[in-house]
C-alpha cells in the first residue's frame, strides 16, 4: 500500500483506553507469531464532543497527520464518515444501516474503484445480548467479545474481532489485496465508537 504509507501489513490491533478527558486510540501492526509490533498510529476522542472528527497521527506520540476519519454532515455530504489522507484525498467511507442494525449492527464500508462490503456482527445471538443488556440496572460495560464479517459478494474482505477484556481492543485482518488499511482500522474504530450500541 505506497498510499498508506508504511502500512504494508494484513493484520492489525487497534486498542482503546480511557483517560479523564478523552479515549485514545493506539494502532500497532499484528506480527505473524501474533506478538504486538511497532506503534503505527495514535488519535484521541473527547469525551461530550459535539464534532464527529477524529485525527490519526504517526506513532505512539507524533505530530505528523496520517489520516482523519470524519461525520459527512460536517461537509454537508449526507450521512455516515469519511476518512480523508494527510493530503485531503478520499480513501474511502462507511456509515451504518440503522433499519438493519436494530438487531444486528450493520455497517457498508466503500472504497474507490472497489464494490461495497456490507459488514454484519457474526454472532446473532451476542447482537440481541448486547441490546438487551442496555436495558437492565447494570453499571456495567458489556465484556462478550463480538465479532464483524464484512463481504462482498459473499466473500469475507475484512474482519474486525474484539477482543476479551476490561479494555476495548479489537483484531483488525484484511483479508484481500487492495484494501486500504487505513479505512479498515477507521471502520473497526467506528465499530467501538460511533454505532449505537
Amino acid at each position: 500500500m505506497g498510499s498508506a504509507g508504511q502500512w504494508t501489513g494484513s493484520r492489525f490491533t487497534v486498542r482503546q483506553e480511557n483517560g479523564l478527558k478523552a479515549a485514545r486510540y493506539t494502532v500497532s501492526e499484528l506480527m505473524p507469531d501474533g506478538s504486538q509490533g511497532e506503534v503505527l498510529a495514535c488519535a484521541e476522542v473527547k469525551y461530550l464532543s459535539l464534532k464527529e472528527k477524529i485525527t490519526f497521527h504517526a506513532g505512539a506520540s507524533g505530530t505528523r497527520v496520517l489520516f482523519t476519519i470524519e461525520e459527512r454532515c460536517l461537509r454537508g455530504a449526507g450521512d455516515g464518515y469519511d476518512v480523508w489522507d494527510a493530503e485531503g484525498d478520499l480513501v474511502g467511507g462507511f456509515e451504518e444501516r440503522e433499519i438493519a442494525s436494530l438487531v444486528r449492527s450493520t455497517w457498508v464500508l466503500d472504497e474507490p474503484g472497489f464494490p461495497d462490503a456490507v459488514g454484519r456482527e457474526r454472532n446473532r445471538f451476542v447482537a440481541v445480548l448486547r441490546r438487551a443488556w442496555d436495558f437492565l440496572p447494570l453499571d456495567m460495560p458489556f465484556l462478550w467479545p463480538y465479532h464483524f464479517d464484512f463481504e462482498t459478494g459473499g466473500k469475507r474482505v475484512l474482519k474486525v474481532d474484539r477482543k476479551w477484556g476490561l479494555r476495548d481492543r479489537y483484531v483488525v485482518d484484511i483479508l484481500i489485496p487492495g484494501l486500504d488499511p487505513r479505512l479498515a482500522v477507521a471502520q473497526a474504530v467506528a465499530l467501538d465508537t460511533f454505532q449505537d450500541r
